[in-house]
């Protein structure tokens, strides 16, 4: 397995680490700082995976299928987590994983054409403030700016950058969803 692929299973393997911290966390703010910790990791393997399976020149099919699944997973685990804690509302998540969830039945539909959907400037930037979003929401410090804290602030750029992000995609590529005569 190369290194990129191993970095997006570790990824995978955190996921559940850091949920069962967030969900520890309550009332305990080593388990706060330690759960940020662990998903900050976490994060930091999704760019570092895509940099050096670029750099190597090593992109798979099975490493593309890892990485955008470990992603997604990492994101949803983790919101739905601090769901659970009542740190975030359920709305920003629904919001998110929808996105996701769309987003991966554009690439499929897209498969079918044999067609790709490539990673976009939006769906980059959306991963990173999502990850930084959802550690200022684990961590929870202490910051109101205007009434909400400095992480609900946060989630609610990631939900406007996620949303952006998806009209991106869906505009780009709607070509894969119009009507055509399909072969059997």
């Amino acid at each position: 397995m190369s290194i990129p692929n191993l970095l997006a299973v570790i990824r995978l393997i955190l996921t559940p680490v850091a949920m069962i911290l967030i969900l520890h966390s309550p009332g305990d703010h080593r388990y706060a700082i330690a759960a940020t910790v662990v998903f900050v990791i976490a994060a930091l393997t999704d760019f570092a995976d895509g940099y050096l399976a670029r750099r190597w020149r090593i992109t798979t099919t099975l490493g593309a299928f890892l990485d955008t699944v470990a992603d997604k997973v990492l994101v949803a685990g983790a919101m739905l987590a601090l769901v659970e804690i009542g740190t975030m509302s359920a709305w920003p998540a629904f919001i998110i994983i929808g996105r996701e969830i769309s987003i991966m039945g554009l690439r499929s539909v897209a498969a079918l054409d044999q067609s790709t959907v490539p990673p976009s400037i939006w769906g980059k930037s959306k991963a990173a403030i999502q990850f930084t979003a959802i550690s200022f929401a684990i961590i929870q410090f202490d910051i109101v700016i205007v009434g909400w804290r400095l992480d609900q602030w946060l989630i609610a750029l990631a939900v406007v950058v996620t949303v952006m992000s998806a009209g991106d995609y869906f505009s780009r590529f709607r070509a894969v969803l119009t009507p055509r005569d399909r072969e059997s």
